[in-house]
């Protein structure tokens, strides 16, 4: 008798989180209320599987975002991002735009694992998600393919496995480098933040529940 060829020798992305597709997210900011301040850029990367099932980084999808009308921005803020709002170079979109233009990608990929959502993971993971709620009901986005309210936290993760909280430690301590010049992109910063969670998860394989009467 012959195995099907087809068949993956491990589970898929759908039975590994209850049907949610972790996806990692950073979002740059006018400041520290997203109650007040604008979503300035925000940057997703899908969590995928490799040939031997292991967690790996799909490809990125970004936005550099106009500050929506209403929401200020702290100029310290921009100190420490060194985004020059208006530049021409940075090619801005409203915030509807942007918005769709991260979460249409996010969609798909939910799509192609069959889960029923994404899950933000994120350093520090509920003020990006905060940032991107407000965002979302500024422009009544009915499409969000996000959890409203759960998340992973990479700050938890890695300071139960390397000690570390700030995340250029902790990628450090995972091997990963770090590049200061870097930081503070939406676009690095989710990918070392999304190479930080898939070396933490891979170090914990999925553990199949047993049935009680098994």
């Amino acid at each position: 008798m012959t195995e099907p060829h087809d068949a993956p020798a491990f589970p898929p992305m759908v039975e590994r989180f209850r049907g949610y597709l972790p996806v990692v997210v950073d979002v740059e900011t006018g400041g520290f209320d997203w109650n007040r301040h604008a979503l300035l850029e925000i940057a997703a990367v899908p969590i995928e599987l490799d040939a031997d099932g292991r967690y790996v980084p799909g490809e990125v999808a970004h936005a550099h975002i106009a500050p929506a009308p209403g929401t200020e921005i702290d100029p310290k803020s921009l100190e420490v991002t060194g985004i020059k709002i208006g530049h021409p170079l940075r090619g801005e979109l409203p915030e509807r735009e942007g918005l769709d233009q991260v979460f249409a990608p996010v969609r798909a990929a939910v799509k192609k694992h069959g889960c029923q959502r994404a899950i933000l993971v994120g350093h520090n993971a509920h003020f990006d998600l905060n940032f991107l709620n407000a965002a979302v009901g500024r422009v009544q986005h009915k499409r969000n393919p996000f959890h409203p309210f759960s998340v992973f936290d990479t700050v938890t993760m890695a300071g139960l496995a390397y000690g570390q909280t700030v995340l250029a430690r902790a990628a450090m301590a995972a091997g990963l480098g770090w590049d200061p010049q870097e930081a503070h992109s939406a676009v690095y910063d989710t990918l070392q933040t999304a190479k930080l969670f898939c070396a933490i998860a891979n170090a914990w394989p999925l553990q199949r529940s047993v049935p009680a009467d098994a």
